[in-house]
């Protein structure tokens, strides 16, 4: 069992971020995972009928099957390193796992058309 899927199994058993967890999901993804820890305390990972979307500073980013879009993923991560994540995945992972994403009734394509 790698580190991520380590603090995801803890975390699951555990249903809420408890000190050990947290410590956990900082040893393992630094700066991203204390991102991906704000945005879900901030509620800030919403599920849409087509996507899970993850609220950034400056924008939103879809999360589709522990994969994302963003350029962090883009340009500094190893496609072949399965423990090597963006705050957003990330983030998805905590919120499923303590019960924290904001559904949404309806299709994100149709809420972003307003956006």
């Amino acid at each position: 069992m790698n580190v991520v899927e380590q603090w995801q199994s803890d975390l699951e058993s555990a249903g809420q971020l408890t000190p050990t967890v947290t410590n956990a999901i900082l040893r393992a993804h630094d700066d991203r995972g204390a991102q991906a820890i704000e945005a879900v305390s901030e509620g800030r990972v919403k599920e849409y009928r087509d996507f899970t979307v993850v609220v950034g500073h400056d924008d939103e980013y879809i999360v589709e099957d522990e994969g994302c879009g963003c350029r962090d993923s883009e340009y500094n991560l190893d496609p072949e390193d399965p423990t090597d994540l963006c705050w957003h995945v990330i983030a998805v992972g905590i919120a499923e796992r303590v019960g924290e994403v904001d559904h949404h009734d309806m299709w994100y394509s149709d809420v972003r058309e307003f956006l």
